[in-house]
C-alpha cells in the first residue's frame, strides 16, 4: 500500500486539496515521534519480552529480505513505533453506481492511485460521505502497513508486529518490494508485483527456517486467498457484462444485489473447502460492492503474470526484478501488452480495462 509520498507533495505544490496534504503530512510526523531502533527497543527493561521476541525474528526477517530476496538494504523496517491503534492507515475506495472502475487519486510523486489514505478513521469517514453523497459505491479497509516507495525508512508497526510469523515476513517483502520497482498511474501493476514477491520472499523463508505445520498453513492461506480473489473477479466481470447493458437504473440495481448476493453464497460454499481458514470473513461483514471488488483486484489482478515472468527467469529474482523495472520503463499501454502475453490463456481476459475516473 502506497501513501507516505502525499506529505512531500505539500512542501512543493500548491495542490487545491491541502488538507488531505495536511492530514498525511501530520500522520507522518506522528508515526516518526513514536519511532525507535529495533536494537534500542529490545534493550530496553520495560519493553515486554513477547515483544523482544517478536522484534529479533523481525530483524532476521530484515536481513533475509535484502540477502536472499534482493530486496533493498536500506534504514526501512530496523525502527519500532507503538501507534497505538490497530492500523497505520484507513483506506478509501470509491466507484460509481454502475462501474467497476475505482476513483483515481493522483498525486505529485506517486502518480495516481486506486485509493486514498487516511492516518485517521474519522477523516477517511469524512471523506467517504461525501463520495457517497454523489452516489458512489464507497469502501474503507483498515491497513496495517504502507511504503513510501523509499523516500523515507517505513518503520515496523504495533499493527502487524504480532501477526503470525509468516504474515510479518509477508508485509515486509510487499512493501519492499514497491521500492524496486515503481510505475506511475498503475495501482494493479504495482500491487500485483508487491504480491509476487511477498508469495515468493516467504516460500524462501519457510523453507529455510519455518516448520511443516508453517508452510502448510502459508500455503493453506495462499490457496484461500488466491481463490478469493478468482472469486471476487468472477463476479466483478458479471457486474461488468451487466452495467454495459441499456437496463432501466431500478432493474440494474436489483440484478447488482442479486449478483452481489449470489457472491455472498459462492463465498459461504468455497470456504467450507478451507478448513480453519476464515481469513475473508471480515470483508462481508458489510455489504459488497463496486470500491469493495476493486480493493481486491488492485493485489491480484497480474499476479499471475508476474509469477510466469518469474518462471520465464528460472526463479533469479534478480533477472526478475530488472524484467519488471523495464515493464514499469514503458507507456502503460506497451506494459499492458507485455504483461497480456505473460498471462494464462484463461487469464488473458483480465487485461482488459476500462479507464478510471479520477478526483481531485
Amino acid at each position: 500500500m502506497l501513501l507516505g509520498t502525499a506529505c512531500l507533495a505539500l512542501l512543493v505544490s500548491g495542490c487545491a486539496n491541502v488538507s488531505y496534504y495536511f492530514q498525511s503530512v501530520s500522520g507522518q510526523l506522528d508515526v516518526w515521534r513514536r519511532e525507535r531502533l529495533i536494537e534500542d527497543v529490545i534493550a530496553d527493561p520495560a519493553t515486554a519480552q513477547a515483544l523482544k521476541d517478536r522484534l529479533a525474528r523481525v530483524l532476521d526477517i530484515r536481513s533475509f529480505a535484502s540477502r536472499e530476496v534482493g530486496l533493498p538494504d536500506n534504514a526501512s523496517y530496523r525502527r519500532y513505533a507503538d501507534l497505538g491503534r490497530p492500523y497505520v492507515v484507513w483506506n478509501v475506495f470509491a466507484a460509481p453506481e454502475f462501474s467497476v472502475q475505482p476513483l483515481q487519486s493522483c498525486f505529485l510523486f506517486a502518480g495516481c492511485v486506486s485509493y486514498r489514505g487516511y492516518f485517521l478513521r474519522e477523516e477517511a469517514e469524512r471523506y467517504s460521505a461525501g463520495l457517497e453523497a454523489q452516489g458512489h459505491d464507497i469502501y474503507i479497509g483498515g491497513v496495517p502497513a504502507y511504503s513510501t516507495l523509499g523516500y523515507f525508512a517505513d518503520p515496523v508497526l504495533n499493527t502487524f508486529v504480532h501477526f503470525p510469523e509468516a504474515e510479518i515476513a509477508r508485509l515486509i517483502f510487499h512493501e519492499l518490494a514497491h521500492q524496486v520497482a515503481y510505475a506511475r498511474d498503475d495501482t494493479v501493476f504495482n500491487e500485483s508485483f508487491a504480491v509476487a514477491v511477498e508469495q515468493e520472499g516467504v516460500r524462501r523463508w519457510l523453507a529455510r527456517g519455518g516448520d511443516t505445520k508453517q508452510r502448510e498453513q502459508f500455503e493453506r492461506g495462499r490457496r484461500a486467498r488466491a481463490e478469493f480473489a478468482s472469486l471476487v473477479q468472477k463476479h466483478r466481470e458479471r457486474l461488468d457484462a451487466l452495467y454495459r447493458t441499456r437496463l432501466a437504473p431500478d432493474a440494474m440495481r436489483v440484478r447488482k444485489r442479486e449478483i452481489l448476493a449470489e457472491l455472498e453464497a459462492e463465498y459461504g460454499s468455497l470456504k467450507s473447502q478451507w478448513g480453519e481458514y476464515s481469513g475473508h470473513d471480515r470483508w462481508f461483514a458489510s455489504k459488497p460492492n463496486n470500491a469493495q471488488l476493486a480493493s481486491v483486484v488492485a493485489y491480484s489482478q497480474l499476479v499471475p503474470a508476474f509469477e510466469a515472468l518469474l518462471a520465464r527467469e528460472g526463479g533469479n529474482l534478480s533477472g526478475f526484478y530488472a524484467a519488471v523495472k523495464s515493464l514499469a520503463a514503458l507507456p502503460k499501454d506497451e506494459r499492458d501488452v507485455r504483461l497480456a502475453a505473460l498471462l494464462p490463456v484463461g487469464d488473458k481476459w483480465l487485461m482488459r480495462r476500462d479507464g478510471y475516473g479520477k478526483t481531485d
